[in-house]
């Protein structure tokens, strides 16, 4: 079983996402600790449920998501898993950064790349790569089908849809993918999203205004 934790972090407000399985084996996703308190409740949780990070995903690269890259790539010996189409947001998010007043270190290392459909396991359970792009060229989601979630990055909000006046954003991809990546699952799959509460697919077909023809 997967277990999942959340973290609101940095002035952005950007949703962290700690899954782990009953073996103690854990996944970070968008780790978004601007701040050193930040970084520090993030590997208190950590080590205080005694769990050993095996990943470190990115939905996609804005600043906001790639904040804490760096820091738990460094801390725990990993290397960060971004599409390949992700990689020019990934190396301009120090210079957006910047724009907004928010500077911080970008990791530096190697990467691994991400395609539709690559796996990635966590103990028993598996998490399946999606490629939705729109809000970014190389936003992925990350779909657990067993227990019915995704973890839909800024593409899919509750009630709202992500933005896509950022450079490589465009409106017309973004709800292709909604339609045609997210729609398409089971409507009590939960959505846990970039910012803001969690979702349901159901809800989200049934009342989001960006949605309803």
């Amino acid at each position: 079983m997967i277990h999942i934790k959340t973290f609101v972090f940095s002035p952005i407000q950007e949703n962290t996402y700690v899954l782990h399985s009953d073996n103690k084996d854990c996944i970070i996703i968008d780790p978004g600790c601007y701040f050193d308190e930040e970084k520090n409740s993030l590997a208190q949780y950590i080590d205080n449920n005694q769990l050993n990070p095996r990943f470190l995903l990115n939905t996609h690269c804005h600043l906001d998501h790639v904040f804490g890259n760096k820091f738990v790539a460094e801390k725990y010996q990993l290397t960060p898993f971004i599409h390949a189409e992700e990689k020019i947001v990934f190396d301009y998010a120090p210079t957006a950064g910047l724009m907004y007043n928010l500077p911080f270190d970008q990791y530096e290392g190697p990467l691994e790349f991400l395609e539709e459909g690559s796996e990635i396991n966590l103990g028993n359970s598996v998490l399946k790569t999606l490629f939705t792009p729109g809000h970014s060229p190389g936003s992925v989601s990350f779909y657990n089908e067993s227990q019915s979630f995704v973890i839909s990055g800024d593409v899919l909000f509750k009630n709202s849809i992500g933005r896509t006046d950022l450079p490589g954003g465009n409106i017309d991809v973004l709800i292709e993918s909604i339609k045609s990546k997210l729609l398409v699952l089971p409507k009590n799959t939960v959505v846990h999203s970039g910012h803001g509460d969690s979702t349901t697919i159901g809800e989200e077909e049934k009342n989001n205004p960006f949605l309803i023809n």
